[in-house]
């Protein structure tokens, strides 16, 4: 048998480390070709680990719970295949030296303006690609790191040992010392959670990994965009009729369902191309208009809570193409296979509250996005409709759309507009076209 060193894989352009949640197998197991090994969580998504020889695992290198650098050798494996296998490494954390920093970390490069960039390597303690880069961001000094209490592995200084230090930091930075004169400017208090009492048969349940994610999101994206949201009622009635005459005909052609979701998505692509402001980001003073339309869609996991993978490109795919991406995505999703590429580089979102039942919704924007768009339930109602001969009234298929924007850089003409625009192409749906 020969040696193989399993490595921990690239999550995605933006993922420098990933920690292991649980191993799948124990020294001694055998394993067979692309049967998954760990568990393991990066910021965007959890995955697992597929080995990718049959053998026998050897040696774990880390335990549950570490953080690892991606390209590391986490485990060895006694492969059946006899191929000459790279040479075994030692658990080193010095492994990061050899490790470059994604693209998403490094684009921000330092120019005359900005600081020199603290050098590292004086330092006798190891600081993680994703630590450096917080540190620069939040302009901390390598001397200001080297103090700060580490709760990983040898005293590591982890990522959420740092976020938690930042708050204590500008609180710090924001009190004045004692000799100074008292501001007269009005002060702005951070608003705390209130104090919860817990009665003798409530169940306090911990939040998981996700969840806390989630909820951190939902807040910061409060926090930092003014939310303004616009409600119109559309008349979908040949979108279902046609999709009620194909849907058989479609998932035999092409061995998938259509849902109402793709053909939603094609009208909101069709829209933002007709207002490429919507589909934009803010950068402090700067507003970055994007060259690429990438919809996500919020999807529920059997858990309970929500991700938003992405269909890149949207604009340039037909409906069939959109179908089985969205299809092809939602499946991975519940699955839990998606990668962190599938659900990063998100430009708008739309999310369908009408699964659930609901007729509207006014959903939170995601970040860096500034605009999300929320599809209610569709319902048979009686409509007035104008003919030639009179007004008459008729059973339409009916659905509210949401459309939740950032005020900061989205005024309500705007916003207005795009959700109008996005309902003039829902009702002049044609019946008769092909797919």
């Amino acid at each position: 048998m020969a040696q193989f060193e399993l490595i921990m894989p690239k999550m995605g352009e933006s993922v420098a480390e990933a920690t292991i949640i649980k191993w799948l197998k124990k020294p001694g197991d055998s394993i067979d070709l692309d049967e998954p090994v760990l568990e393991i969580a990066t910021d965007k998504v959890d995955s697992e680990i597929p080995s990718p020889v049959a053998g026998i695992l050897e040696k774990i290198l880390f335990q549950e719970g570490e953080t690892i650098l991606v390209n590391a050798t986490i485990a060895i494996i006694n492969s059946s295949n006899g191929s000459a296998a790279a040479p075994v490494a030692e658990k080193t954390e010095t492994l990061a030296a050899a490790v470059p920093l994604p693209a998403a970390i490094v684009e921000h490069e330092t120019n005359e303006s900005q600081p020199a960039p603290t050098d590292f390597s004086s330092s006798e303690r190891f600081y993680s690609p994703l630590v450096r880069n917080i540190a620069k961001e939040e302009n901390i000094s390598l001397a200001e790191l080297e103090q700060i209490n580490g709760t990983g592995k040898d005293g590591r200084l982890t990522k959420n040992d740092l976020l938690d230090y930042l708050p204590k930091r500008n609180q710090k930075q924001a009190t004045p010392p004692a000799t100074e004169k008292p501001s007269e400017a009005p002060v702005r208090t951070v608003p705390h959670a209130p104090a919860v009492s817990i009665g003798g048969g409530d169940e306090i349940i911990e939040m998981d990994r996700m969840r806390k994610l989630i909820a951190d999101h939902m807040v910061m994206s409060k926090a930092v965009s003014p939310h303004v949201t616009s409600f119109i009622e559309v008349d979908v009635t040949n979108m279902v009729q046609w999709r009620e005459k194909v849907k058989s005909d479609f998932e035999k052609r092409e061995g998938t369902k259509i849902t109402f979701t793709p053909i939603i998505i094609e009208a909101i692509a069709r829209a933002i191309k007709d207002f490429p402001m919507i589909n934009v980001s803010v950068d402090g003073t700067k507003i970055i208009k994007r060259k690429n339309i990438n919809i996500g869609m919020a999807t529920a996991l059997p858990s309970g809570n929500l991700i938003v993978p992405v269909i890149k490109n949207a604009d340039t795919m037909n409906l069939v193409g959109v179908t089985k991406t969205v299809n092809d995505l939602a499946n991975r999703a519940r699955n839990n296979k998606l990668t962190p590429d599938e659900i990063s580089g998100g430009t708008f979102t739309m999310t369908n509250v009408g699964s659930f039942g609901n007729v509207m919704g006014t959903p939170i924007i995601n970040q860096p996005q500034v605009a999300i768009m929320a599809v209610g339930v569709i319902k048979k109602k009686p409509a007035v409709l104008e003919t030639p001969q009179g007004d008459v009234i008729a059973i339409r298929h009916l659905m509210f759309c949401s459309l939740s924007y950032d005020h900061r850089v989205v005024d309500g003409s705007l916003g207005g507009s795009f959700l109008r625009r996005v309902a003039d192409y829902l009702e002049q749906f044609d019946p008769n076209r092909s797919y």
